[in-house]
């Protein structure tokens, strides 16, 4: 499916790829990648997806590099379901979506196109598909991928002290 305004992703696709894991590149605050962090803590990160499905489409990634769930320790795997129940609570309040789409592509044949293991959460809504996706089978964004950066990054932010306190009672 294609988008109207691709958010300029031919650019991605067929420009320069920076030299190494992008995720880690991220991790790192490299200036080679496009940071779209809009929280972190000692383990895990969560991103907005540059190239979104739906407004809210997050990735969430141990720090650590890996490329497969079953190489997070126990204390890695905790603090990445805690990130993502924290996640959907500040999505549920920013978005109100009908529901989520969430999971990992591992390995090429998968979809996965990085090979730092990351979660999708993708906000899902009702009537989300509309006469330009049944006919001309394009996907329409309601919100630029940037804006909704902004609007995430400041709620995440404002939710910190939440996900503390959550954090310390679970």
């Amino acid at each position: 499916m294609e988008y109207f305004f691709n958010f300029n992703k031919i650019g991605y696709l067929k420009g320069e790829k920076p030299h190494g894991c992008i995720l880690c590149l991220v991790r790192d605050g490299s200036n080679d990648v496009e940071r779209l962090t809009i929280y972190e803590n000692e383990l895990i990160m969560a991103s907005l997806n540059l190239y979104p499905y739906n407004p809210g489409h997050l990735i969430v990634f141990p720090k650590r590099h890996v490329s497969d769930v079953r190489e997070l320790d126990e204390t890695e795997r905790t603090a990445l379901d805690k990130t993502v129940d924290f996640c959907l609570d500040i999505l549920d309040k920013v978005y109100s979506p009908a529901g989520y789409n969430i999971g990992y592509n591992i390995g090429r044949a998968a979809g996965g196109s990085i090979e730092h293991l990351h979660l999708h959460i993708i906000p899902r809504y009702k009537n989300e598909i509309g006469m330009a996706e049944l006919i001309g089978g394009k996907k329409v964004l309601v919100q630029n991928p940037l804006e909704s950066f902004a609007i995430l990054k400041e709620a995440f932010a404002s939710h910190r002290q939440d996900e503390e306190e959550v954090a310390g009672s679970r």
